[in-house]
């Protein structure tokens, strides 16, 4: 695929590795947090008047017209226990849910009964944070709702560069890791976190391969937060003078489908279900205007880059081969002609 500004459109709309498109598409907003098995919840209940099931005649005394139910964890069959009202159930439900139903169990004992559950306690709604962040560690997710740089900044942040930073989430089975840059500048990319989300921080020093006609073969790092095709031929040591086609500089990555589709390429060498296409893009440094466009066509971790032989060296080396040959069949005739005079002399 010849570089051009229309892929380069392409490539600034889709990164590689995506939290949105993996967990956030069709999410409005933050996942709906549910009372679940382990969390703590203290019961107030509230009557309208003295003589109630909970408020005596002679109440006085008291300081308010309502009852505290000492703190209680929701057991494992998803239940807590309320004076009067039972056992009720507070697995997966909501705060103003789980009062609805106390306020219904008494509404036929108490006077004009009012009930406030408050979580003393989260267990179950919560992310974890390890890897290379600054305090790693387990982190309740707010009602309003969390995004992943919310509790990576509860966390204590990140403990190395950004340039140098990836952050992986995995939600069940699923798992999608991000650069930590991507997830900084688009703000799609911040994603609400949902209970039992494991965030993973963790460093790698991007790197990319460069061989044939360049300067120097071998794996170079990028060492800065954003790396041009350009700078990268330099890093490598440009291109060979002797050797390199200029209209010839390719580069070697994994490309997702939908970037793929975007820019009309014809894939049906691949199965529908393949998400991963092996991709190469074509530079042509014989055209000045591809200079500019290889100054922004950005480097991704594990991009090969190749410079391919001019013609002429190509066919240097076939007229190497054949001198070789020609030389060889050339040394074979004048050995027989030695050896057969050699021959003649021990005759005589």
């Amino acid at each position: 695929m010849e570089l051009s500004q229309s892929v380069l459109a392409a490539l600034r709309d889709l990164g590689p590795g995506s939290l949105y498109r993996s967990f956030g598409t069709g999410r409005g907003g933050p996942p709906r947090i549910t009372v679940g098995v382990g969390d703590s919840v203290q019961v107030t209940i509230f009557e309208s008047a003295a003589g109630g099931l909970f408020i005596p005649n002679d109440a006085g005394a008291r300081p308010g017209n309502f009852i505290q139910i000492p703190a209680q964890t929701v057991d494992q069959a998803g239940y807590i226990s309320v004076p009067y009202a039972g056992a009720v159930p507070a697995k997966g439900r909501s705060l103003p849910e789980i009062q609805a139903d106390i306020e219904r169990r008494l509404a036929n004992r108490a006077i004009e009964p009012q009930a406030v559950v408050a979580l003393t306690n989260q267990t179950s709604s919560q992310v974890t944070v390890i890897g290379q962040v600054g305090s790693p560690n387990k982190i309740n997710i707010n009602p309003a709702g969390d995004r992943i740089l919310d509790v990576i900044s509860k966390a204590s942040g990140i403990a190395d560069a950004g340039y140098e930073t990836f952050v992986s989430l995995q939600r069940g089975r699923r798992k999608e890791t991000i650069y930590f840059l991507n997830l900084l500048s688009n703000s799609q990319e911040n994603i609400y976190v949902a209970p039992g989300d494991v965030i993973y921080v963790f460093q790698q020093k991007r790197a990319f391969t460069a061989f044939g006609a360049s300067g120097q073969s071998g794996q170079f790092k990028f060492e800065q937060e954003h790396l041009p095709l350009a700078d990268a031929v330099g890093k490598a040591g440009g291109l060979l003078d002797n050797r390199a086609d200029p209209g010839q500089v390719l580069l070697y990555r994994i490309e997702h489908r939908e970037l793929l589709e975007r820019m009309n390429v014809d894939l049906s060498a691949f199965p529908r279900g393949q998400r991963a296409i092996p991709t190469i893009f074509r530079a042509n440094f014989r055209d000045p205007s591809s200079f500019f466009v290889a100054k922004s066509f950005m480097m991704q971790d594990r991009d090969t880059i190749y410079v391919t032989n001019s013609d002429s060296v190509e066919l240097f080396k076939f007229l190497d081969l054949v001198t070789g040959i020609s030389g060889a069949v050339a040394n074979v005739t004048s050995d027989v002609v030695t050896t057969r005079n050699a021959e003649r002399v021990l005759r005589r």
